[in-house]
């Protein structure tokens, strides 16, 4: 811990020399350290950990911090400064931004104390848990076929980047354990977690001191009077990088499509990328950031955490064959949210699969628009739906109340020391548990 508290330490005050500032004094003199006039770093053990906190009460939309472009880690600077990086990556040019970006990091962790970067790379974290890095069991334990499909794909997909790399990081002399695949996925974490949007780079950028937000979903930490903006679609695979304002921005200049970050966005009059309160807090609470909507699957790939309550949670349903033909409502539309509630277009499929054949047409307007059809028909849908959903909870390994117990086992655990405190703990609980303990010896 006191080694980790030095780095930190470090970094602060290299990011000071920087021009990273937490002041909102446009032309404030430089610190030996970065924070303190607005935030400053502290723990949460029941919400993220290592975050940022409010240093006096801060008011909505204001600026609470600013790091200028030359602090950024972006594959356009790492390219300018170093001519071997340069002619190697342009050798490669068919491999995707993200790749590119991803190889571009591998490469200053090669150079570990001659890296500029140094301080920075140093204090990022050592493992993540996004799904690429799931394992057989972690991806079992996901029970749900969706999600298990999800984990598996995105080990695929990151295995299939790492081969299309490998060549390029062999140019470049990498050290054989920057090579290896977990380093691959050490770097992809990274990439895929920290990065945040701008508009010269499709793969983001790596933005010191900025990466130390904690995330707050979308309508959760809301004040009662502020309204959520509903901000649809996000950035293509293989990266997702944190995207733009939408409190402070004009919308009209940007793409809903491809900004997604709540709180924050790079200013070109100032030339640095900029964060906003995206609440009141006052000092001592924690600062949140809104990378953008996200389901606790989306979040767990991409960002390696998920939420005990998401409101942008949802499950999605399955409809039968010959449900699909009676709408026009894509599949992934079809779900139910965190809080019970069907989606528009699920009840409109519903309404018209349980309306005879020979009515539908007559009918089909009201159930696009969102109109209950008849009472029977309505006790129908809902009989449908707690059916369905009644069984696909049926059908999954454990209930929910196993899993409670597991997770309670799991908090209980972190704190034993002894294999016989172990033992007496585990004595309780079987299945999940000792698979966990087997798989990890």
């Amino acid at each position: 811990m006191e080694e980790e508290d030095e780095s930190l330490e470090k970094l602060l005050k290299w990011a000071a020399e920087m021009g990273i500032t937490d002041s909102t004094i446009q032309n404030h003199s430089r610190s030996r350290n970065c924070l303190g006039h607005s935030l400053t770093v502290s723990h949460f053990p029941e919400a993220g950990g290592r975050g940022l906190a409010a240093a006096r009460d801060l008011t909505k939309g204001e600026l609470i911090l600013r790091v200028p472009k030359t602090a950024l880690f972006t594959t356009e600077c790492l390219l300018k400064s170093d001519q071997k990086l340069s002619l190697a990556v342009n050798r490669h040019l068919f491999l995707s931004p993200s790749q590119i970006l991803i190889v571009c990091l591998l490469y200053e962790v090669g150079k570990g104390k001659s890296s500029w970067w140094y301080t920075y790379l140093m204090l990022l974290p050592r493992c993540y848990e996004i799904l690429a890095t799931f394992g057989p069991f972690e991806k079992q334990a996901l029970q749900v076929d969706d999600a298990i499909w999800a984990a598996e794909k995105a080990v695929s997909k990151a295995e299939s980047e790492w081969k299309q790399a490998i060549k390029l990081m062999e140019e470049l002399k990498l050290k054989p354990q920057l090579l290896s695949f977990k380093a691959w996925l050490w770097a992809s974490a990274t990439v895929s977690s920290r990065t945040m949007h701008i508009s010269w780079d499709e793969a983001g950028c790596l933005c010191p001191v900025g990466d130390l937000f904690n995330y707050a979903a979308p309508g959760e930490g809301e004040e009662s009077n502020i309204g959520i903006e509903d901000v649809e679609g996000w950035m293509p695979a293989p990266c997702l990088p944190k995207g733009d304002t939408t409190d402070v921005l004009d919308s009209e200049k940007f793409n809903a499509h491809l900004h997604r970050l709540t709180d924050g966005r790079f200013e070109e009059d100032v030339n640095s990328y900029c964060f906003y309160a995206r609440n009141n807090y006052k000092r001592g609470e924690q600062v949140l950031l809104s990378y953008g909507t996200y389901t606790n699957l989306e979040l767990l790939e991409h960002y390696g955490f998920l939420l005990n309550e998401n409101p942008n949670d949802k499950v999605f349903i399955s409809l039968e064959p010959g449900m699909y033909s009676c709408c026009s409502w894509p599949r992934e539309s079809q779900y139910v949210d965190q809080n019970g509630k069907p989606s528009f277009s699920l009840l409109s499929a519903l309404r018209l699969w349980m309306t005879p054949v020979n009515q539908r047409r007559s009918v089909g307007h009201l159930a696009y628009s969102g109109h209950q059809l008849s009472v029977d028909n309505e006790i129908s849908v809902m009989k449908w739906l707690s059916n369905n959903c009644l069984g696909m909870l049926n059908s999954l390994p454990t209930s929910k109340e196993e899993d409670a117990l597991l997770l309670c086992a799991i908090d209980k655990i972190q704190d034993i020391y002894t294999a016989m405190e172990l033992k007496k703990v585990l004595s309780d609980f079987g299945g999940e548990v000792c698979t966990f303990l087997e798989n990890y010896d």
